[in-house]
């Protein structure tokens, strides 16, 4: 009885744990609905994973040339390219990040290296060419280190040299300066004399002269990349002398020449006279009253060429001991359309299709005088 009696207990313990089981079965299948969802949010939490994250110890800065980092022109466009570039990888200015020094003049440039250097930067660029004796310098004392080299060529393992292909942008302003022209008079002012600016020199010549051989262009230099005086006065005589459009490559010494344009529009809105900006669209520069005397501006995208090797050398692609070309190809170069009143839509399309048979090899435009004179023969 007692044996009856055990097993009838054992049996009914074994139908409450089988009950429990099933119970508990269900409650997980339950729980077991939610757990994917609960995974998902979590994975999904997980997923910007690095794109914003940071840029780790990485950092880049520049050291601007004597034009500041405020010119509205060469140094101004490099630093929004870095600018870009933080805000890319959400960093934000300062030695972790990203950052700049400012040079007044030749004299600022190795000690601004040097400090950027002490203070672990691992990318510095140098803008400008008149930096390339600097970097060369700065770049052998610190091979750990990486530096870019802005608009010109410069030896080093651990320097990546960036350049553009400037004539083939001022070839297509002087097409539209020559479309532009009232007076069959327009003009060139430079910066500091060199293989660089000559570069944009020749082919605004060349642009000119492509649409009419008898355009006069009169071509000045400031020596000079930051007294904006001298480009007022240059531009001043340039006006007086009966030109109506005027090139400038001249950094913050192209401000004096909008400055001069402006002053001559408020004097007489029908002076009739214009300025070609240079590096970025300087539109901007342009505006006096409802008037605007920017007649177009060749945009060279520094900004875009310094993000991409900053970028570059984040992936550990830094292009070291190489020279990197962005032009017309690349779409590193280009024509400002922003004034439509004065780009006209003739002017538009003029310069659309001389920069198409630039692009089919048609023409090769001139980097220098003795190539100047050879294309100049040929016409």
């Amino acid at each position: 009885m007692k044996n009856k009696l055990l097993l009838m207990l054992v049996a009914l313990f074994a139908a409450v744990l089988v009950l429990g089981a099933c119970g508990t079965s269900d409650d997980e299948d339950t729980t077991g609905d939610d757990t994917p969802e609960t995974e998902t949010d979590g994975g999904s939490e997980e997923e910007p994973e690095d794109e914003t994250e940071g840029i780790g110890d990485f950092s880049v800065a520049m050291v601007t040339d004597e034009g500041g980092v405020d010119d509205r022109s060469f140094n101004q466009s490099a630093w929004e390219g870095l600018q870009a570039f933080g805000a890319e990888h959400n960093v934000e200015r300062g030695a972790t990040g990203f950052d700049y020094a400012q040079s007044t003049d030749a004299a600022d440039f190795l000690p601004n290296l040097n400090g950027l250097v002490q203070q672990d930067f691992n990318l510095i660029f140098g803008i400008g060419f008149l930096l390339e004796d600097a970097i060369t310098e700065v770049a052998a004392n610190f091979p750990d280190r990486q530096f870019g080299l802005v608009d010109s060529v410069a030896a080093g393992d651990n320097v990546a040299s960036i350049t553009f292909a400037e004539e083939q942008g001022s070839f297509l302003v002087g097409v539209a300066a020559a479309l532009a022209t009232e007076t069959d008079q327009v003009g060139f002012i430079g910066g500091v004399t060199s293989d660089l600016i000559k570069r944009f020199e020749t082919g605004f010549v060349a642009g000119v002269k492509a649409v009419n051989p008898d355009i006069d262009v009169r071509v000045e230099y400031a020596e000079s990349f930051s007294d904006d005086q001298m480009g007022r006065s240059l531009a001043n005589s340039m006006y007086s002398s009966g030109i109506d459009v005027i090139y400038h490559a001249a950094g913050a010494v192209g401000l004096g020449v909008f400055t001069e344009a402006r002053n001559r529009i408020e004097n007489d809105p029908e002076a009739g006279v214009w300025v070609i900006g240079v590096d970025r669209d300087q539109y901007d520069q342009g505006q006096q009253g409802d008037h605007n005397v920017t007649l177009t501006s060749m945009v060279k995208r520094v900004d875009v060429a310094v993000h991409e090797v900053a970028n570059m050398a984040l992936a550990g692609n830094f292009p070291g001991g190489e020279q990197v070309i962005f032009g017309l190809e690349e779409d590193a170069i280009g024509v400002a359309d922003t004034n439509t009143e004065a780009f006209t839509d003739e002017i538009a399309t003029a310069v659309e299709e001389w920069k198409q048979r630039i692009l089919d090899g048609e023409i090769d435009v001139p980097q220098t005088d003795d190539e100047l004179e050879a294309y100049l023969e040929a016409l």
